[in-house]
């Protein structure tokens, strides 16, 4: 089983790595844009064309699906890449855990970039699945570019920032990016507050693992023999995955595994 996962940078690595988890016996391709990143200040005709050429990288090494590891490539180009590559390649989206979150009752915050914040789509969502609880949209800015970089002072600063735009009667945040979960329990840390239930934070990379496997009628193994092999594409070109991955749990459990051959 050949799995690939997309986005224009390491934002995927955290469903990658839930992947990893659920079945090492699958390959692993990651297609990366770091010729056309970041894609979120794009046009959304634009994102598409470059969501459009890395899904297809990807796919020329013939995945048996293919997980759109970025929100925002999701909001704007899912359809585009389901029309392009369905029904012969499964393509999964990345879609915030509003849902789940809801159902814990609690008050909720939705931390995403500035750019979902308040959109239709985001705001679709809680309307279709938190209707009746208490939703504080958090505009995180900058933090998925620290994230990226890697950036230990600008992670800081726009959690910080993030946190304290965050009620304090919150008790469940949905990260509405996927860079924000390589950095969870940092955001954990910074909303958590005395006296007050811990805090439940809700991500989407283990729930697009399992859709995949779903998807392709497959169940998980975790205890499969860990001989997948990873294969990393920079813009179309074979690489090796970016420096700053190395920085997270998720980059160095993938940095373990086999190059392919």
């Amino acid at each position: 089983m050949k799995i690939a996962l997309m986005d224009s940078g390491i934002g995927l690595l955290a469903a990658t790595a839930a992947v990893r988890r659920l079945r090492p016996d699958a390959d692993l391709v990651l297609s990366l844009d770091p010729d056309g990143m970041p894609w979120g200040p794009r046009t959304p005709q634009d994102l598409t064309e470059r969501a459009l050429a890395v899904a297809e990288a990807a796919a020329a090494r013939r995945p048996d699906a293919l997980i759109v590891g970025c929100n925002t490539a999701t909001v704007h180009a899912l359809t585009a890449l389901r029309a392009r590559f369905e029904p012969d390649l499964p393509v999964i989206g990345t879609v915030p855990a509003i849902k789940p979150a809801a159902a814990g009752g609690g008050p909720l915050a939705i931390w995403a970039t500035p750019a979902t914040t308040g959109s239709t789509y985001q705001r679709t969502l809680i309307r279709d699945f938190a209707d009746g609880v208490p939703v504080t949209e958090v505009p995180c800015w900058g933090l998925a570019e620290a994230v990226e970089h890697a950036d230990e002072a600008a992670i800081d600063a726009a959690v910080s920032a993030a946190a304290a735009l965050t009620p304090d009667e919150v008790t469940t945040v949905v990260l509405g990016c996927t860079h924000y979960e390589l950095v969870a329990e940092r955001i954990r840390t910074a909303v958590r507050r005395p006296g007050r239930p811990p805090l439940v934070l809700h991500g989407s990379a283990g729930a697009v693992a399992a859709q995949a496997l779903r998807r392709l009628g497959e169940q998980p193994a975790p205890w499969a023999t860990p001989l997948g092999t990873l294969t990393v594409l920079l813009s179309g070109r074979e690489g090796t995955l970016p420096a700053p991955a190395l920085a997270y749990d998720e980059g160095r459990l993938l940095q373990a595994v086999t190059p392919a051959g």
